[in-house]
């Protein structure tokens, strides 16, 4: 029997094959979570699409063993800058891999978050452009934070460091936590955030039968949100199991088209509050590999833009993404 997470086993033909995309958002390790290193991309981006360039967001992988706690996530950043080196060589085919680069660092240190900046800022070289912290708790699916922190005000005075630097904040948070989110906007409106997976959307445990109210205050607060122009959404991480689709449980791949009549209300929602120059389609892989393929996943993308315009389409899958990280001209020149 086929693993859903199995990319040879997908027969669906690729959907406009010419259309230039970046991937703005996947990771790499080789841990207990498995092995998706530079081969393991390789084999996605090179599955049927036009990935013309990809963005690493930190993922908690490869920290210095020892050394300075704080510190120790600049490894993360040195290992993923050698992948950059890598395909920046041309050795690996012709897509930028890791064009960009986001770090973790815990932006309550005050002084001390200057230093780490400084070192993930010589590690990653001119791929570096920011810092992602999790965020995310609930008592229902995994947490990675304590609750309130974006309430912290030394997470402010961090965000505020941040953007002293002309880098900017990747929130990976829970829906009932975007009300946080907003205060943090409401205070620092300035401040550049980017919205990962379209701000969580959970549909297990208690939200299992809750949709209906969980849609209310989800759209809700994204609208709130998309009216501070520095904020942008990423549309993807639905193929997570805290979503709630049940798409990991399958014992047959799941389809590009059933995979678009699930996602599509949350991306058209996101695309209407924050427009297309504010939103980009994001593989969360290997995350979301348990439930869809690669090609699966920017299938469905664009089965769900296939109304829109051949410009429109050009933003949401590769020329936001290409000016928010700010991506080498040679890429940005493919688009």
């Amino acid at each position: 029997m086929p693993q859903q997470n199995d990319p040879a086993s997908f027969d669906e033909d690729i959907i406009d094959r010419a259309l230039p995309i970046v991937d703005p958002h996947h990771h790499l390790w080789d841990d207990a979570r498995g092995r998706y290193v530079l081969e393991d991309l390789l084999a996605d981006v090179n599955s049927g699409h036009n990935i013309r360039a990809t963005v690493f967001v930190e993922c908690a992988a490869m920290y210095r063993a020892d050394g300075e706690e704080a510190m120790r996530p600049v490894g993360e950043v040195e290992f993923v800058n050698g992948t950059a080196a890598m395909s920046a060589s041309g050795g690996f085919g012709t897509s930028r891999l890791c064009a960009a680069i986001v770090g973790h660092a815990d932006l309550r240190l005050g002084d001390s978050f200057e230093a780490v900046l400084t070192a993930m800022e010589r590690a990653g070289g001119s791929r570096f452009r920011g810092i992602r912290q999790m965020t995310t708790h609930d008592s229902d699916v995994r947490q990675h934070a304590f609750p309130k922190l974006m309430r912290d005000p030394r997470f402010a005075d961090g965000l505020a460091r941040l953007q002293r630097r002309g880098l900017h904040f990747e929130a990976w948070l829970y829906h009932p936590q975007l009300p946080d989110l907003i205060s943090v906007m409401e205070t620092q409106p300035e401040a550049r955030v980017v919205v990962n997976h379209i701000g969580g959307r959970i549909g297990v445990g208690r939200y299992v039968g809750r949709q209906d109210e969980v849609w209310q205050a989800w759209s809700r607060d994204i609208a709130t949100l998309a009216r501070y122009p520095n904020c942008y959404v990423k549309l993807g991480g639905l193929g997570m199991p805290l979503c709630g689709f049940g798409f990991e449980t399958r014992d047959t791949p799941v389809g590009s088209s059933e995979l678009a009549d699930a996602w599509r209300p949350y991306f058209e929602h996101c695309i209407a509050a924050f427009g297309v120059q504010r939103c980009m389609f994001e593989s969360n892989f290997p995350v979301d590999r348990v439930s869809c393929s690669y090609p699966a996943a920017w299938n469905a993308f664009k089965r769900i833009a296939a109304g829109s315009s051949a410009n429109e389409k050009a933003a949401l899958f590769g020329r936001t993404a290409a000016d928010l990280y700010a991506l080498p001209p040679d890429v940005i020149a493919t688009l």
